[in-house]
């Protein structure tokens, strides 16, 4: 309800102020010069049926004041209502010239042109239909009554231009236009079109017989009701057109409001000169005419003058909106179809580029360019699909390969009354080139394993599970560590491709003589305790497999009485970040101050982490633990 008064008192209050005004200030060309007619079409254009009304009170209000009549004021009103809302029915019409339907805006040649086919319309039934009334109400004006209908035509037709474009630009800035509701009425378009061409036929027909024959009180009340009723039979015509809501700035917007703002300022100097009280008395000194036939005469000029500037200027904004505009508006569609890592609907912009592709100008370079972008954007999208498909694939494979190695090493501890073994592994990627294992070779002996692979990754993954199977076979027939790395480095050397080379350690304890013996291919020395402190066992370090062929790796034996500690690198060579490396002095200080009898490898692991701190590692970290127990 709120809104419906504003839409009612502005255009009210606006009416008041100007008519009134003008009044008021007993202008010596007042009687003559009526600005506030202008208001009816503009604000029925921009407040709809209730802008109209208002406005219409306003004037009938205004009139009364002056000292009119109530019923030539109603009647008057009646005519005044049917053209404003008049305005605003046609404005909502779906014209071919036009690509949408939005609330009153001159934001193009299109839309302008459309407004002043409605301005031309609307005051010439105003000024017909007005001039009709004062034929019947005030048969004085017979001699003049086509000098009225000319000042009433000038008048609303150049006003009505002045206070639209000022009242649509107010209207759009703080958004008080009225916006109709669509209509779902089934609606006989072909009747209003039949309408709207009777109304302009009736309106040609009555210029004619006006200017061909001698008028009388019949003829004018049959001119006077045809129009009516016409006219009043279009406006239930629904609004059935969709309309869009355009709120945002765009450049064909700011080149046309410059050009009217050029316009208004030419037309307000003309209509000051045309309306100049000293003007007007030095022209009658010239030429002896009355100031009604000077100031229609200098008004006609003034028009004519402003046709001159405004149609080739209305051309060329035309031809510039058609050859640059337009392609560079159809170019800005692409952004409601661009989509992170998504493909760009070309089917619909290439038909649109497709327009300018083949001419030889900048926006024919610039729709190749786009058509080239759109298409090269689809194909790497594409590709980037086809990779992360594959991606997803070989991550699905990494994932099994993971359980799959994960599987291989041991998942649980061996304990029994003599020793505890247990171990971990960790890879830096999905897989890892690391490997622990141990088991029982028989009921007296344990195999212990731990091995390094040169690389990272599937590849290291692949050569770190043949080993390991691979000990596994040889141990079966061949208990001698050093026999046993003699072979599998034979192995690699004969098939080795990629040049691969792994450090690994293999040892076999005896429970019931305590004795371990093993082998070193390029490893890192173990930690073993004695005498309750923990210390790196003094062994040759060797080569790792896959450098020599035919290497005979060193049996070394010694008495394990306590514990041993066996790890790869990647513990040692954790680094924090500070390029800091764990190192082996902090892991040698970890077990000798490590006094609990539990399992030490997630405390020692927990040390890492807090060393490192979230500094991302490369190597992958694997720790085996082999503790006697002396009961």
């Amino acid at each position: 309800m709120n809104e419906k008064l504003k839409q009612i008192g502005i255009p009210f209050i606006l009416m008041l102020i100007i008519d009134l005004g003008i009044y008021i200030s007993k202008m010596n060309v007042s009687e003559s010069f009526s600005p506030q007619i202008g208001l009816l079409i503009a604000s029925g254009l921009i407040f709809g049926p209730y802008g109209a009304v208002g406005s219409v009170a306003g004037n009938i209000i205004c009139d009364c004041i002056k000292g009119t009549d109530i019923i030539s004021s109603l009647l008057s009103g009646i005519v005044s209502f049917g053209v404003s809302y008049l305005a605003y029915k046609l404005w909502y019409v779906n014209y071919k010239k036009r690509n949408e339907v939005t609330q009153p805006k001159l934001n193009n040649t299109p839309n302008l042109t459309i407004y002043l086919e409605i301005i031309l319309l609307c005051g010439a039934l105003y000024s017909i239909l007005h001039g009709k009334l004062a034929y019947l109400i005030y048969p004085d004006t017979i001699p003049i009554i086509d000098l009225i209908e000319i000042l009433y035509f000038l008048n609303m037709i150049n006003a009505s231009f002045i206070m639209g474009i000022i009242g649509i630009w107010l209207s759009n800035k703080y958004k008080l236009t009225y916006i109709p509701k669509t209509s779902k009425k089934e609606v006989n378009e072909k009747l209003y079109k039949i309408l709207i061409i009777l109304l302009i036929l009736s309106l040609t027909l009555t210029l004619i017989i006006d200017c061909c024959f001698v008028l009388n009180d019949y003829i004018v009340i049959i001119e006077l009701i045809t129009l009516s009723l016409i006219l009043f039979a279009y406006l239930t015509k629904p609004i059935t057109s969709d309309i869009t809501i355009n709120n945002k700035k765009s450049t064909p917007e700011e080149i046309m409001n410059i050009f009217l703002l050029i316009t208004l300022f030419i037309m307000i100097i003309g209509i000051y000169l045309s309306y100049d009280s000293s003007l007007i008395a030095i022209i009658q000194k010239i030429i002896p005419l009355t100031k009604s036939i000077i100031l229609i005469s200098m008004i006609l000029i003034m028009d004519i003058l402003l046709l001159i500037f405004f149609i080739p200027s209305l051309a060329v904004l035309r031809y510039i909106e058609i050859k640059v505009i337009e392609p560079i508006v159809s170019f800005s569609k692409i952004k409601s179809s661009i989509r992170e890592n998504e493909k760009i609907d070309s089917e619909r912009l290439l038909n649109i580029y497709s327009r300018y592709i083949n001419k030889d100008t900048e926006i024919g370079t610039l729709a190749r360019s786009y058509t080239d972008l759109i298409n090269y954007n689809n194909r790497y999208i594409e590709n980037i699909h086809k990779i992360e498909s594959e991606k997803e694939r070989i991550n699905a494979e990494l994932d099994i390969a993971t359980k799959i190695q994960a599987s291989a090493l041991p998942t649980e501890k061996i304990e029994n009354n003599n020793f505890i073994v247990n171990g971990y592994s960790h890879p830096a990627k999905e897989v890892g080139g690391d490997f622990f294992d141990y088991y029982m070779l028989d009921e007296n002996n344990l195999a212990i394993v731990i091995g390094d692979v040169s690389d990272k990754g599937v590849p290291a993954a692949l050569v770190a599970m043949t080993t390991q199977k691979t000990i596994k076979q040889i141990l079966k027939h061949e208990h001698n560590p050093s026999k046993v790395l003699y072979q599998i480095n034979n192995e690699l050397c004969e098939n080795n491709p990629e040049s691969m080379f792994l450090t690994l350690w293999l040892g076999i304890y005896n429970k019931t003589t305590k004795k371990l013996i093993f082998s070193n291919a390029g490893h890192n020395p173990p930690l073993i305790k004695e005498n309750d402190e923990f210390k790196y066992l003094n062994i040759d370090s060797e080569i790792a497999l896959g450098v020599f062929e035919d290497y005979d790796y060193v049996l070394d034996e010694i008495n394990l009485t306590n514990e041993i500690i066996l790890y790869t690198d990647g513990i040692t060579d954790a680094t924090n970040k500070n390029d800091k490396m764990y190192g082996e002095d902090r892991l040698l200080n970890f077990f000798n101050e490590f006094e609990s009898d539990e399992n030490p490898i997630r405390p020692l692991l927990n040390d890492i982490h807090d060393f490192t701190k979230d500094a991302k590692q490369y190597d992958d970290m694997t720790l085996l633990c082999l503790k006697i127990k002396n009961d």
